[in-house]
């Protein structure tokens, strides 16, 4: 499969890495560009691209920059998305700390539904709601005991079944987090976010979610930041 990954960071950076080594074609690309993502690409066997370029014949494209770029973005690929790509958003919003004040989002829209309209494409929320040293060091293969699980949501079918392949391919059991419209289940601060869960585990706490958990959690990093942030 062909895969862009947006975003070298300790998240995109670990995803195209696995992805590569399991034999897809991976593509990568950052807004900063320059010798730091050649050298990224040559390192994992990965090819460097242009972000106005990540979608020229991909399947799927991987969304890992913070939420305060996905303007930018969106910018130099509206309109050259065929229908048929994946685009996967996996950042979070962390405003006052890492992202820019949006409004928006601060006034309750659903961060992924936010980045979908910026796109003009249907998106598929994953690979968010997972820290990421438990992203690089605590993949494991299918059917390994205590197998962490990782909630996928969006609206078309043919493309969530395909990112929840990558999800198990990269190292997790992938769970049906329902429709886009519900992906603040998996958000931060919500009873599934960084949890290191299996299945079922991660289905019930999807339940458990309510806005005002990812409202609280923003306040607290405004105000005391957290570590290791990607």
């Amino acid at each position: 499969m062909k895969i862009t990954v947006i975003g070298i960071g300790n998240i995109g950076g670990t995803i195209a890495q696995r992805l590569a080594a399991a034999g897809h074609e991976v593509s990568v690309a950052s807004s900063r560009g320059g010798e730091k993502l050649i050298e990224f690409a040559q390192r994992i066997s990965a090819r460097p691209v242009d972000v106005q370029d990540a979608a020229d014949d991909a399947e799927a494209v991987i969304l890992s920059v913070p939420t305060e770029a996905m303007p930018d973005v969106a910018a130099k690929l509206r309109g050259r998305i065929p229908p048929t790509i994946a685009i996967v958003d996996s950042s979070n919003y962390v405003p006052g700390l890492r992202d820019r004040e949006i409004p928006e989002l601060e006034h309750g829209a659903v961060e992924s539904e936010w980045i979908s309209n910026l796109f003009g494409h249907r998106v598929i929320k994953a690979f968010n709601s997972i820290n990421y040293r438990s992203l690089q060091g605590k993949n494991a293969s299918p059917g390994t005991p205590g197998r962490i699980a990782l909630p996928v949501a969006g609206d078309d079918a043919d493309q969530k079944r395909l990112v929840m392949g990558l999800v198990d391919l990269v190292g997790f059991d992938p769970v049906d987090g329902g429709m886009l419209a519900d992906s603040w289940h998996q958000q931060p601060g919500t009873p599934a976010y960084t949890t290191d869960l299996g299945k079922e585990q991660v289905q019930a706490r999807l339940s458990l979610a309510n806005p005002a958990q990812t409202l609280a959690w923003r306040e607290e990093k405004r105000h005391t930041g957290f570590p290791g942030q990607r």
